[in-house]
């Protein structure tokens, strides 16, 4: 059942003087929802974030917002929550009474904010620091500090800018965590980061910008059938080295896009949509003997590297549609 979106934003265009920095972007996120923001550096992505946040007013397009099912132009301060890609803590003061400074900005009372400050911490494992000042910690901890201030209030609506930067691959399952439990809770998101595999992990809906205008707009899902469309792999590790000749009557097929070398007695044999897998893999038991054999289709990142490859003036120019571009709120 579709759900009302909390914030809609439709044709959204801002143009800085001789740059188009976004080319009508349609956007909706609902309760409970991680929209990935993506794209290469100057796609637009920043810009369409601080449209979203209020900094930058559009050139044109509109924003609605839905708060407690109330449509209106502009949200209330207590219903957002940011973590910006930069530093914004406080370089002087505790970490817990930054967190429960944030929350006090958005509309909590004191010791509500300090309840909560500490609440967070603690799911940070940060507790044992919460006296100390940001600069006494990591920069993955001082990161743990600025989600939790985004957070603090329980915003209805959230925007992570570069969540998982500088973060360990331990901390890294944390955030992933913790955005799943601020989802359940109904909060939407707004998610941009360049960590592509835990993009995947994270997202329910993408939208890929490419020199401001959407190349890619719909599910994960969808992006994945769009990526299995293209073909897939068979990954094969061998128990010997294999004849010359079984990779040049591989690479002879109609049906093989690539053979290539993974590592020592490891291939990667890349499929085209219509490959013939019975007869290659029937062909590869001819001529290999094969320890193990797994078929996988392109993941997310491989996904977004095939659709924005090449030069930007050239993927402008291909004349091609962009994939899913315009084709309703992304």
């Amino acid at each position: 059942m579709n759900r009302s979106p909390l914030v809609e934003a439709l044709g959204l265009e801002k143009r800085y003087r001789t740059v188009l920095a976004l080319a009508g972007l349609d956007l909706a996120v609902e309760p409970g929802q991680v929209v990935a923001l993506l794209g290469p550096n100057g796609a637009g992505k920043s810009t369409a974030l601080r449209i979203l946040l209020g900094l930058v007013r559009p050139d044109a397009g509109t924003i609605l917002w839905r708060a407690g099912g109330v449509e209106r132009a502009a949200p209330p301060a207590d219903w957002i929550g940011y973590l910006p890609e930069e530093r914004g803590l406080f370089r002087e003061a505790p970490v817990v009474r930054t967190v429960a400074h944030f929350g006090r900005l958005r509309g909590m009372g004191a010791r509500e904010a300090r309840l909560a400050a500490e609440r967070w911490l603690e799911r940070l494992g940060l507790a044992e620091r919460a006296q100390e000042k940001p600069d006494a910690l990591s920069k993955g901890n001082q990161q743990k500090v600025q989600l939790a201030a985004a957070l603090v209030h329980g915003p209805s609506f959230a925007v992570l800018d570069e969540p998982f930067s500088g973060l360990d691959p331990l901390n890294q399952e944390l955030f992933l965590e913790l955005v799943a439990e601020t989802t359940a809770a109904g909060t939407g998101i707004v998610l941009s980061a360049h960590h592509l595999e835990l993009v995947e992990r994270a997202a329910h809906r993408l939208v890929i910008l490419d020199r401001g205008r959407v190349c890619f707009g719909g599910t994960v899902a969808a992006a994945r059938d769009a990526a299995r469309a293209a073909g897939s792999t068979l990954e094969l590790e061998l128990l010997e080295e294999a004849p010359p000749s079984v990779r040049s009557q591989l690479e002879a097929r109609a049906d093989v896009v690539a053979v290539r070398n993974r590592a020592d007695r490891a291939w990667s044999v890349e499929l085209r949509p219509d490959a013939d897998v019975s007869a290659i893999l029937a062909q590869l038991g001819a001529g290999l003997r094969i320890a193990r054999i797994a078929s996988r289709t392109p993941s997310l990142h491989e996904f977004y590297v095939d659709l924005l490859g090449g030069t930007p003036d050239a993927r402008m120019a291909d004349g091609q549609p962009p994939v899913g571009a315009r084709g309703g709120a992304a």
